[in-house]
């Protein structure tokens, strides 16, 4: 690293909130902002907005000159064109050019993706993927993302959006609808929200005792699910081992394609635990084939998740031409 420039921007966008970090090489942040996505529906407005954030930060450390590069993890980011295209959540349509609107604000280049790669990026660069060359990241939060890692590159494909994992079909007949306009993809049954519609249909479809009959069924979170499971709630510990189940079963298919050392997981639902992890090794064993066996770890990432994703995107900084 040039040690005329010791610090990189992470920019982690988010369908509700932005985050920006200046982070050193060791992986801590030195400075940090934030700001609100959703508020700013025009992207000039937006970009304003935010590089005039970034300026601020970056003037504490010592101006441009002491910065390699900026990364920006982001739904639908596109590595190859610098490019956020058709991203459902976010309030700019069609085809956003955010990397060169934030080079010709702010002067200083940047490398975009989406951000399950970014997460990956900053588990291999601070976290618990540092030496490893192959594996697959795994985020468990309102949605299912991934970032998979081969021979110590993150694999984006022909048109920069390889590896959309959690849209892998799970249930071909009868599947939950997914945001995606599809049915049964994993995304619906193993992320928060999965998991609360999964707790639904146990409540609607059995008639045991649960301290989830206490709750309005439509509010019902992961987090209530998680509750009740750590009171020892029969119904609500059942809900996590079908979700682990169903990604245990979903790792073994992708240990198959890129036969990974370890999968990493992170996000919200990681906060499980042993309620999560249990299932899935065991159904990840169970499915494997034969010449895996016993070679895959599973391991919760070791980035604070508060910091995962500018760390993340901030590793992309690094790595700028």
């Amino acid at each position: 690293m040039n040690t005329n420039k010791p610090y990189a921007v992470g920019i982690d966008i988010g369908g509700t909130n932005t985050v920006m970090g200046i982070v050193d090489a060791r992986g801590s942040i030195v400075a940090q902002d934030s700001m609100k996505t959703q508020q700013y529906t025009e992207i000039e407005d937006y970009v304003n907005e935010l590089t005039s954030k970034l300026s601020t930060l970056i003037e504490k450390v010592g101006g441009s000159d002491t910065i390699k590069g900026i990364g920006i993890g982001a739904p639908n980011g596109n590595y190859y064109t610098g490019n956020i295209e058709l991203a459902p959540n976010l309030p700019w349509k069609g085809i956003v050019p955010l990397a060169n609107l934030i080079t010709a604000k702010i002067g200083i280049p940047v490398n975009i993706t989406n951000d399950a790669n970014a997460a990956a990026i900053g588990e291999m660069t601070y976290g618990a993927a540092r030496g490893m060359k192959n594996f697959i990241m795994i985020t468990l939060g309102t949605g299912v993302g991934s970032g998979i890692v081969i021979d110590g590159n993150v694999v984006y494909g022909n048109d920069g959006f390889a590896g959309e994992l959690g849209h892998v079909i799970m249930r071909r007949e009868h599947g939950r609808l997914c945001g995606c306009g599809r049915k049964g993809c994993l995304e619906t049954y193993a992320s928060a929200t999965g998991v609360a519609r999964t707790a639904k249909e146990f409540l609607q479809t059995r008639t045991d005792e649960s301290l989830l009959r206490k709750l309005d069924p439509e509010s019902i979170t992961s987090k209530d699910v998680f509750d009740a499971a750590i009171q020892g709630d029969k119904l609500a510990l059942e809900v996590f081992d079908f979700t682990g189940t169903m990604l245990g079963e979903a790792f073994a298919d992708f240990v198959s394609f890129s036969a990974p050392e370890a999968i990493i997981l992170f996000g919200g639902l990681t906060k499980a635990g042993k309620l999560i992890m249990d299932p899935i090794v065991k159904a990840l064993d169970e499915n494997l084939l034969k010449i895996w066996k016993g070679k895959i770890k599973v391991v919760f990432s070791e980035l604070k998740e508060s910091d995962a994703a500018v760390l993340g995107a901030s590793a992309l900084g690094w790595e700028v031409k």
